[in-house]
């Protein structure tokens, strides 16, 4: 099972021993831990949840999600248990892709190797409510001829008797709240694994900002 999470870290350029150089990632994945086991006979399906990033005090996550991660902890020590805050689920493609994981075992890069094709999922920079030119790339009015307001007005949205009879279309593209959304970068090739400080070099940017909570998962099968 090819599926970790972590927490976005600073961008740096990677030069590899051929000579080129990439711009990539780090990703601070610490070993997560494996806080339910689903299968289809139960739930319907087979999938595999993690839980991640210990908060810094216990008092900080609800007694539900403390109760939740104690329990897959139940093996540990009372004072060794962590109280995880961040909780995901990796539904498998098959049921070998779940085969052999146990309740409270412990998930780290070791699954990783470099030259290994993965996507990455996480919430994209919020940006706010943004016009039409930043948030769909509209052109906006020509800069020249009297234009004084207009220059990045959205233009036309239908009105009476447009061409959706008399009201907007469903889908219009205007201006509104932009970013915040769940993004999934495919095809990302890893180029370093460094279990020592438990960070992942990945090529390219992921979404998000520095802290943002990252889903690291094996290239899915086309």
């Amino acid at each position: 099972m090819k599926f970790i999470l972590g927490t976005k870290g600073k961008m740096l350029t990677v030069f590899t021993e051929d000579g080129r150089a990439y711009a990539a990632t780090v990703v601070v994945a610490a070993p997560s831990i494996v806080t339910q086991v689903k299968t289809k006979e139960k739930d319907g399906y087979d999938a595999v949840q993690l839980g991640a990033i210990e908060a810094k005090k216990a008092v900080r996550v609800s007694k539900p999600q403390l109760g939740h991660a104690y329990k897959a902890q139940a093996a540990v020590a009372e004072a060794d248990r962590k109280a995880l805050t961040t909780f995901r689920e990796y539904r498998a493609f098959d049921d070998k892709a779940v085969a052999g994981v146990e309740l409270g075992s412990s998930v780290d890069l070791s699954t990783f190797a470099v030259g290994d094709k993965v996507e990455v999922s996480a919430i994209s920079k919020g940006k706010g409510f943004q016009g039409v030119i930043k948030r769909h790339g509209f052109h906006g009015g020509p800069r020249s001829h009297g234009q004084k307001h207009s220059e990045r007005a959205p233009g036309s949205i239908g009105g009476s008797g447009g061409r959706a009879g008399g009201r907007v279309a469903k889908g219009m593209r205007m201006a509104g709240r932009m970013g915040g959304d769940r993004i999934t970068v495919r095809n990302l090739a890893v180029l370093q694994v460094l279990p020592e400080t438990n960070e992942i070099v990945i090529a390219g940017a992921i979404p998000g900002r520095p802290g943002t909570v990252v889903e690291i998962r094996g290239a899915a099968r086309s």
